[in-house]
C-alpha cells in the first residue's frame, strides 16, 4: 500500500554554480558511495547527477512529511545507479519499497518518491492491536 509520494523540482543552473564552487555542497548532500559516483563524471554530469540526489533527497523527505531537518537527513537517503543507469533508492529510516524517478532538461531537474509500506505492516498492527486490547481476532 502507497504510504505517500514526494515530488520536487530545482533549477540546473541553481546547481550549476554550487557544482562549479567545487565539492563542498555536493559532500553535504550526498552519501560517501554517492559521491563515489559523482567524483568520476563529467562536468555535465555532475550538475544532473547532483541535482536528482537532491531533488530524490528533497522529495523523500517530502513524502516523509517532514522535509528535510531533523527527521529526515540528506545521509538518510541515498540513491545509486544501476548498470543501465536507473535510480535505485534506498533509506536507512524507512523499510518499505522506495520507488523513485529522476528527469532532467537543460532548465529543470525533477524527482519523484513514492513510499510503499513494507508487506503486511497493516496486518501485523492489526493483530498487534488486537493482542494488546486482550481482544482474539
Amino acid at each position: 500500500m502507497i504510504k505517500n509520494i514526494g515530488v520536487d523540482q530545482i533549477e540546473v543552473d541553481r546547481i550549476a554554480k554550487v557544482v562549479d564552487r567545487g565539492d563542498g555542497f555536493a559532500r553535504k548532500v550526498l552519501t560517501d558511495r554517492e559521491f563515489a559516483q559523482y567524483q568520476d563524471l563529467t562536468h555535465k554530469r555532475k550538475i544532473e547527477y547532483l541535482g536528482g540526489r537532491f531533488a530524490i533527497k528533497e522529495a523523500f523527505s517530502k513524502a516523509w512529511g517532514t522535509g528535510i531537518g531533523q527527521a529526515v537527513s540528506f545521509e538518510d537517503v541515498e540513491t545509486l545507479r544501476t548498470e543501465s543507469g536507473a535510480p535505485v533508492t534506498t533509506s536507512r529510516i524507512f523499510t518499505g519499497r522506495i520507488f523513485s524517478s529522476i528527469a532532467h532538461d537543460d532548465h529543470e531537474i525533477v524527482a519523484v518518491v513514492v513510499l510503499e509500506e513494507p508487506a503486511g505492516w497493516r496486518r501485523a498492527i492489526g493483530k498487534l492491536s488486537h493482542l494488546l486490547s486482550g481482544r482474539k481476532k
